[in-house]
């Protein structure tokens, strides 16, 4: 067997979405564990819609989950080039040979013409496809109209077989009647190759051997292309179909279920490697209890026939579950890393409120995190913080918080060194002080310090907030209550 060969082929028409990067994903895992070669190309024929900053955030977006390619955009290859759009002359080519071959002919009628023959098909009880009434025009027919201007596609003529055969890795072989399809359109009135042809010509011309993509392509598409190939004289690539991905409610896959643009999750504070795990899992099982692997475990481990038939589930809330652990996992170095452009940015980072005083407290809020923008939102949340609201000071005005407030006061002021501990044992030390302990001490604490009932460790966000602004904070309320 020659050496593998994948591609991974978007087009630049949006960015690059949960759909893609788990082809590219799948595609690049497939790859490096059987040691092949991955192709990274670019389709971009529609003329209308693609756009090149979409090909830039195709490039970041791989980069951002860690895929990388050996042949294709930016890096170039034998094959290339890696557009579609600087492939024409080949393309041509080929439509060149289906004509002289008889395997394609020049199609002359309207879309007025062709919707009259599918609706008189569906009359008929037939399938409404197109009826091939062009296929028997002379040569000299066709010369005559081209001379007059007459506008024109070219088809291709499907063979006089009965079947067409598609050997799939995770479908198995599948049969299609060559009389369910029909002489689909190769080039469009412009001249610009359809989807089909082109696809086809790019894969054979580069030695593509296997073609793993999403199942939306295996009834329509794929016994096109197979036809193509025979056709063209090349050899029939062996295809691998992945499972639709489905929103929680079993619909399309949209924003609504937490799919967005790849290079939006990054910005939203998730972890690449966090990404990658739980996309791996989308279609695809290593039997095995097992749940986080890193990337190079993933190709060790995956196997192509390991990937499902049926649809995978996107499940936001999953996928903030293994960036939660993945963000445990991270070193409070890599963690003040990642957030320092941010704390800088929002005037967080200052000389008593350094880089030492967050890697204290990110040795705490670990296991709070769930995304990384989580730390400058709480930070944000409690810089802001002024005191409570009157709405809830009698809710507080009890003899027991009356006993706490001076002995907080007392415990802060006189603790040298402030960190996560130290705050900690103060409050524990004020409690005992002040003969308050369980719901009446962390309760109106929390209510205190942050006019809320629940949220971070209390201790925590008093850490955070700094020895100055805590004792403004008690200091003030003390006079209140």
């Amino acid at each position: 067997m020659s050496k593998l060969r994948v591609r991974f082929p978007p087009s630049p028409t949006g960015n690059l979405h949960v759909g893609n990067a788990r082809t590219a994903l799948f595609n690049y895992l497939f790859c490096r564990h059987h040691d092949g070669t991955f192709v990274f190309r670019i389709e971009d024929t529609d003329r209308e819609r693609s756009r090149d900053e979409f090909i830039q955030n195709e490039i970041e977006a791989m980069k951002w989950m860690g895929i990388d390619w050996d042949e294709g955009i930016l890096i170039g290859g034998e094959h290339g080039p890696y557009k579609q759009s600087e492939r024409m002359e080949l393309y041509q080519t080929h439509i060149q040979k289906l004509l002289e071959t008889n395997h394609a002919y020049i199609c002359f009628c309207s879309s007025e013409q062709i919707e009259e023959d599918r609706e008189e098909a569906r009359k008929n009880n037939m399938p409404p496809r197109y009826s091939g009434r062009c296929r028997s025009l002379t040569k000299d027919q066709v010369e005559d109209r081209i001379a007059k201007g007459d506008p024109y596609v070219i088809r291709f003529k499907l063979p006089e077989k009965e079947n067409v055969e598609v050997v799939d890795l995770i479908r198995g072989t599948k049969t299609f009647p060559v009389s369910s399809l029909d002489d689909f359109i190769i080039a469009r009135s412009d001249g610009m190759p359809t989807y089909n042809l082109a696809v086809t010509v790019d894969d054979a011309t580069m030695e593509i051997t296997h073609i793993v993509r999403g199942e939306d392509h295996f009834f329509g598409n794929t016994p096109r292309q197979v036809l193509l190939y025979e056709a063209l004289g090349y050899p029939i690539p062996i295809f691998a179909h992945m499972p639709m991905i489905l929103g929680d409610d079993k619909t399309k896959l949209s924003k609504r279920h937490g799919a967005f643009a790849i290079t939006e999750y990054g910005n939203m504070g998730f972890l690449p490697e966090a990404f990658v795990n739980y996309m791996a899992f989308l279609g695809w099982s290593p039997k095995t209890e097992e749940e986080f692997f890193t990337m190079e475990e993933l190709i060790q481990r995956f196997e192509i026939k390991n990937v499902n038939t049926s649809p995978a589930i996107f499940d936001y809330e999953k996928l903030k579950w293994y960036n939660a652990h993945y963000l445990r996992q991270k070193s409070n170095e890599e963690l003040f890393h990642m957030v320092e452009p941010d704390l800088k940015e929002k005037g967080f980072l200052t000389d008593e409120k350094n880089k030492e005083f967050y890697l204290q407290a990110f040795q705490h809020m670990k296991d709070y995190l769930v995304l990384t923008t989580d730390i400058i939102t709480n930070l944000e949340t409690i810089s802001s913080y002024e005191g409570i609201q009157s709405d809830r000071l009698p809710e507080i005005q009890t003899p027991e918080t009356q006993s706490l407030l001076p002995a907080l006061i007392e415990q802060f002021s006189n603790t040298p060194e402030w960190t996560p501990d130290s705050v900690l044992n103060a409050i524990r030390q004020a409690g005992k002080d002040a003969k308050v302990k369980g719901k009446h001490l962390w309760m109106p604490l929390r209510i205190m310090m942050t006019n809320e009932d629940q949220g971070p460790e209390i201790y925590l966000v008093i850490y955070l907030m700094g020895k100055k602004k805590v004792l403004g904070i008690l200091q003030e309320l003390q006079t209140k209550i």
